[in-house]
């Protein structure tokens, strides 16, 4: 199935000789969720903006839908919705107008039924005769939304979308992109907030420094990334590691409580947490409690990018 986005060695650098994008390559398929991540500067935005036509590349081409962005411009940027990090919006326009006017700029007919639609699924129904300037922050980021889906794009670019809202709200945008989701909208997001890619991502993209140094699964991302540490709290703290445990590289809490065992989800071969606990009572060390967790994303992330520095 042909990508209905398709990036292709594509570079940036600007006047002043600053490289924005060196050589980004990648193809997003139909129907994913699919996360860009990255420190400020990395090259988010400006690969946004190529995409969406809004900056031209140095080198390298962008399709969508199989429609080069450059040479078909109209063909390709009527297939693509756009949720900008700015509110940038007319302050004296009602909800209603700003969205249907966005429709008519991608020479699509009036379709009131469609901005209704719209307009309910993002709680701006009861809002649609106010002027924006009246709008918190929040509904005017809803409003960017509407705005971007005005005109029924197959692919949804979402730069910062939850950018300074509050926790209720970013649950329930991302409630949205689900629905999208299912509707067949395809979705590429940027954000700062790794949860947000940990919670509705299909893939994961890192940028850094212009290079995309990492495109996997998500669910994969974090078998193969992923580490797992056992806590394991102690009936009576231990002064100090017995040589006997020297082989399992503990590590303990400052009080002696506690012992800390990591390993690597997707090594191979088992853990030996047989032999673990074996050595701890040899050693006289009494367990009261054993607890497991994993590396998050945003660990992950952290990670991946203070190794490639």
């Amino acid at each position: 199935m042909q990508p209905i986005l398709s990036i292709t060695d594509l570079t940036k650098t600007y006047a002043t000789g600053f490289k924005a994008l060196k050589g980004i390559s990648l193809d997003i398929r139909e129907g994913e969720i699919f996360a860009l991540l990255g420190p400020n500067g990395a090259g988010k935005t400006t690969l946004i903006s190529i995409a969406c036509g809004l900056v031209r590349p140095s080198g390298g081409r962008v399709t969508v839908g199989g429609h080069d962005i450059t040479a078909d411009y109209r063909s390709a940027r009527g297939m693509i919705g756009l949720v900008p990090q700015e509110l940038t919006t007319d302050a004296f326009e009602t909800v209603w107008d700003t969205v249907t006017f966005s429709r008519g700029l991608f020479g699509k007919r009036r379709d009131p039924a469609h901005i209704e639609k719209v307009l309910r699924d993002l709680s701006l129904w009861d809002k649609r005769d106010a002027t924006l300037r009246t709008l918190s922050g929040g509904m005017k980021r809803r409003v960017l939304i509407a705005k971007a889906l005005s005109h029924e794009p197959r692919l949804l670019f979402l730069d910062e979308p939850t950018a300074g809202v509050d926790v209720e709200l970013r649950r329930d945008m991302w409630r949205l992109v689900r629905a999208l989701r299912d509707d067949g909208v395809t979705m590429v997001l940027t954000t700062h907030y790794i949860e947000e890619a940990e919670e509705m991502a299909d893939r994961v993209g890192v940028i850094r420094g212009g290079e995309l140094i990492l495109v996997e699964e998500k669910a994969a991302l974090m078998r193969q990334l992923g580490r797992k540490r056992l806590v394991i709290d102690l009936a009576a703290p231990v002064p100090g590691l017995p040589e006997t445990l020297a082989r399992h590289r503990l590590k303990a809490s400052a009080d002696g409580a506690q012992l800390f065992y990591t390993y690597e989800a997707a090594a191979a071969g088992a853990p030996d947490l047989g032999g673990l606990m074996q050595d701890l009572a040899g050693a006289g060390a009494v367990v009261r409690d054993v607890t497991t967790s994993q590396n998050t994303l945003e660990e992950i992330f952290v990670d991946l990018v203070s190794q490639r520095a």
